[in-house]
């Protein structure tokens, strides 16, 4: 673990006894003392605290940063209202995502967070292709996370205007006496709020909010069962460089004023492979799928149409057991005409074909706040 990068919270994490593991090129706690199934019911129950210090925090500065964004993104920044924030990725030339990422309006600045295996490329992308921008990486500062149903109440006893955010709200927030960039998002399907603090305060607004009886220290083990359960994209997995917003039904994320008759359709890598696909259709479809007993599908597996079928339709990209819902649960890609809700396809597992339900998603209903 020594030639691994430390966030400012590592001291804090083995002193609450974190399991350490390597994580894009950070030493970060895969889970605590509760242990994953415990630490992913406490926060879908009550609240809890993330260290995301290892993403990538982006200032986009210039005037014309909004508009020079969407050259490298399908997003409308340009009509994203100050103080708010929305997800997005970056495409290529052949219509896949190469980061997916959060930005916001934050009146003088478009602030970014990325991916933490994707920051120095994206960075390196958007210094070579936001001209007149300056593209700064922020790292004097920390990352949290506080998520779940109790999030807004603990939080609010620090600073009660944090009670008047809505989803995808962001402001400047004074949290125990430091100036923080808070938003009301996360990646649980949980309410929440991440929090960019200064590194110099991390630790103790950590400490702070640990202190609350609601709220409990959660690894990755946990952040990645919850964002299964939440019907959430993990890069790498689930979307790539080879996988188009499309086929990921991510269209949502693609504002009308950016697809064909919009007022800024097109001009982002690979606008014509996605647009087309917008309106055509795409061959395959990220999908929910729920395997029947107990036994999780993971990352991987081969999915057919049926027990004895020689060609698979599909792949398994993120799967385990959910928590919540007391099962299994997966994400993966299906030909599009095995992908309608209640379609039976089968996963090879050890040898055997086993039987999987395709599931609108998410698997957990999404708590925020409106």
């Amino acid at each position: 673990m020594s030639d691994l990068r430390h966030t400012p919270l590592f001291d804090l994490h083995e002193s609450l006894g974190a399991k350490m593991v390597p994580f894009a090129g950070y030493a970060m706690p895969v889970q605590y003392g509760l242990g994953v199934m415990k630490e992913h019911l406490h926060c879908r129950a009550k609240a809890g605290l993330f260290d995301v210090s290892h993403m990538g925090q982006v200032k986009l500065v210039g005037d014309g940063a909004a508009a020079a964004l969407e050259t490298l993104v399908p997003v409308d920044v340009v009509g994203l209202a100050e103080g708010r924030q929305r997800y997005g990725f970056f495409t290529n030339d052949a219509g896949g995502i190469s980061d997916d990422l959060m930005l916001a309006n934050r009146g003088d600045h478009i602030f970014v967070v990325v991916n933490a295996a994707c920051k120095a490329a994206d960075i390196g992308h958007m210094r070579a292709h936001l001209k007149g921008v300056e593209v700064v990486e922020v790292t004097d500062r920390a990352l949290l996370a506080l998520q779940g149903p109790a999030a807004e109440a603990v939080l609010a006893g620090v600073n009660p205007a944090v009670a008047d955010m809505a989803f995808m709200d962001v402001a400047t927030v004074d949290l125990n006496g430091a100036e923080c960039w808070v938003s009301r998002s996360g990646y649980t399907g949980e309410d929440g709020f991440e929090i960019s603090v200064p590194n110099a305060d991390a630790v103790a607004l950590a400490k702070l909010l640990l202190a609350h009886d609601d709220v409990e220290a959660i690894g990755l083990g946990a952040r990645d069962s919850l964002r299964l359960e939440g019907g959430l994209c993990l890069y790498g997995h689930d979307i790539d460089a080879e996988t188009t917003p499309v086929e990921a039904a991510l269209t949502w994320a693609i504002q009308k004023v950016r697809r064909t008759g919009g007022d800024r359709a097109g001009g982002f890598p690979g606008a014509d492979i996605i647009l087309a696909q917008i309106a055509d259709g795409a061959d395959r479809k990220r999908v929910g799928l729920r395997p029947e007993g107990r036994a999780p599908m993971r990352e991987g597996v081969l999915l057919f149409d049926e027990a004895d079928a020689v060609t698979p339709i599909g792949q398994i990209t993120s799967g385990g057991f959910g928590p919540t819902v007391e099962g299994p649960v997966a994400m993966g890609y299906v030909a599009t005409a095995h992908a309608a809700k209640g379609t039976v396809v089968c996963g090879e597992l050890r040898g055997k074909r086993l039987p999987l339900t395709v599931t609108a998603l998410p698997f957990t209903p999404a708590n925020f706040k409106r």
